[in-house]
């Protein structure tokens, strides 16, 4: 249900129309993600086999993992950008702090006190998180949870205290008021959540961030594939009914050429690659 899932579902129901077959979307969980990309990278290189991935998977997990089953950049062929998601921090409703000012003094005086959810260790979820921890100044436990899904819960039911979660993934809680969202993370406030201020607004530009999905084919694939299937994409991202569903969802439609998506790949891993530096973040 989170913004990768959206998305895919959505981008697939429109590429199906275009390139005349079905394109089926296939969840396969855990391990950050290493399962469902191994199996695309493992894939014959012929454009049917496609991967969605995320920030984490592409950016941000060659520099936590030693031994990945995969190499973002050898195993996998870029073919298009596919939306942008802006996160939220939100918290629990047993959570004083009614802006993130009061989060951040709350954390201060109870240093490692607040726990803090989320969808694994490693993931978007994780690393955005420590952004912010590390703009803010402050000490949060992280408990890793295997999937967004499952971190919300116990949001929801205040067992954890804060999460920074894509608004796709939360929108639907803050709305039936059971959390209750403090910033988002975007440049600019989101259409979704209007009333709530971003990060900036709040004081610390230095947790601003965005997560992102990509299409991604088995590395091999030939390049009259890839091209069809990044046309494919594009045509898809400027239908006005696509851009709303996705849009409504959380996830901001976008396209790029397979340069440049091969571009944007490198300079979010530099960019994610000193947050866990920085952070100090490891995996188990």
């Amino acid at each position: 249900g989170g913004s990768t899932d959206v998305a895919a579902r959505i981008l697939a129901e429109r590429m199906g129309e275009t390139l005349g077959q079905p394109v089926v979307v296939e969840n396969r969980t855990g391990s950050a993600g290493f399962i469902g990309a191994e199996n695309v990278a493992r894939s014959a290189p012929d454009g049917h086999s496609l991967l969605m991935g995320a920030t984490g998977l592409l950016a941000i997990a060659p520099h936590l993992y030693a031994a990945m089953p995969f190499n973002v950049e050898r195993d996998l062929a870029p073919v298009s950008l596919a939306f942008a998601s802006d996160l939220v921090i939100s918290v629990a409703n047993n959570v004083p702090a009614r802006t993130l000012p009061e989060l951040v003094a709350l954390a201060r005086a109870r240093p490692g006190a607040l726990n803090y959810a989320t969808s694994g260790a490693g993931t978007t979820t994780h690393v955005a998180t420590e952004l912010f921890r590390l703009a803010a100044g402050i000490e949060m436990t992280h408990v890793p949870y295997r999937g967004s899904g499952q971190a919300m819960n116990d949001l929801v039911a205040g067992n954890v205290q804060v999460m920074v979660d894509q608004i796709a993934g939360s929108i639907g809680q803050i709305r039936d008021g059971r959390i209750r969202a403090l910033a988002v993370t975007g440049a600019a406030r989101h259409a979704l959540l209007p009333e709530v201020p971003t990060v900036i607004e709040a004081g610390l530009p230095g947790a601003a961030a965005t997560s992102w999905g990509a299409v991604m084919a088995p590395a091999g694939t030939p390049a009259p594939a890839v091209a069809r299937l990044a046309a494919a994409v594009r045509e898809a991202m400027t239908q006005s009914a696509v851009r709303t569903r996705m849009s409504a969802a959380g996830a901001d439609p976008a396209f790029s050429t397979p340069e440049e998506l091969a571009a944007f790949i490198r300079a979010e891993s530099e960019k994610w690659g000193r947050v866990v530096r920085d952070g100090r973040i490891t995996v188990s």
